[in-house]
């Protein structure tokens, strides 16, 4: 387990830049350290914060299959929203009341529960596919030594936010910072990652890495946050039809 004391200011660094073969190596490697080529299930737990409002808070259970690139995101508590979910198949992300029974149609942006966390949070890493990188130099984090990275999206490609800055642990190579910027250049969200956590694969062979805390603070409602805590993690291979619509509906009753 990696920690991290969460830092507001980040120090420059005099530093060698990386060649663009291992920056593109780089950010493969951060992909692939949290990809598992089998399935994936994991127990999580949101809390976000409002000013001015009562704390919202869910527990629920991710599904993940990487190989098809398709995710679900259940809700099992509180009561009143058990059995409401995300379906993301075919690269389409699909939002399920069982309270009216219908299906809705949501952009890469949903805030997932009306949270300030969104679908990229608990998916697989696509960003060697999604994004072009370029090294913008060496910070510090802390007590951390970090490459500072950005990602600007690739043409075609639909994702929440355009244009991505990461600050990558230069001795794990995990993230303990990201911002999101609008087509605008506008801030959107800050995300830190102060604790990681690997867990060993038999389908993949190897560890995975997965953020077991994440803390998404809202940049344009200042005060908003979320905390993202990844409780537990299950390798083991998931039913096969498990990624429809007739499944998540079967989980409302």
């Amino acid at each position: 387990m990696v920690r991290l004391a969460l830092a507001l200011t980040c120090l420059p660094l005099v530093a060698t830049a990386l060649t663009p073969k291992e920056l593109s190596a780089l950010v493969a490697e951060i992909d692939d350290r949290q990809r598992n080529s089998g399935d994936w299930k994991s127990s999580v737990y949101i809390e976000q914060k409002q000013k001015d409002k009562e704390d919202v808070v869910y527990d629920s259970v991710i599904y993940r299959r990487d190989a098809t690139d398709s995710l679900i995101i259940l809700f099992v508590g509180p009561k009143t929203e058990s059995g409401k979910g995300y379906l993301r198949i075919d690269k389409n992300l699909w939002f399920y009341d069982p309270g009216t029974g219908k299906w809705e149609r949501r952009t890469e942006r949903e805030r997932i529960g009306g949270t300030d966390s969104n679908r990229a949070d608990f998916d697989e890493s696509r960003l060697s596919e999604e994004y072009d990188a370029k090294h913008l130099g060496d910070e510090t984090i802390g007590k951390f030594a970090v490459h500072k990275i950005e990602l600007v999206v690739k043409t075609g490609v639909d994702v929440a936010y355009p244009k991505l800055l990461l600050w990558v642990d230069t001795q794990t190579h995990n993230i303990l910072k990201r911002q999101e910027f609008a087509a605008s250049g506008r801030l959107m969200r800050t995300s830190y990652y102060p604790k990681w956590k690997r867990a060993f694969s038999r389908s993949k062979g190897a560890e995975v890495w997965y953020p077991e805390e994440i803390r998404v603070f809202d940049e344009l409602e200042k005060g908003n946050k979320t905390t993202v805590l990844i409780r537990k993690v299950d390798f083991d291979p998931l039913e096969p039809n498990i990624f429809t619509k007739a499944w998540l509906e079967s989980k409302s009753g």
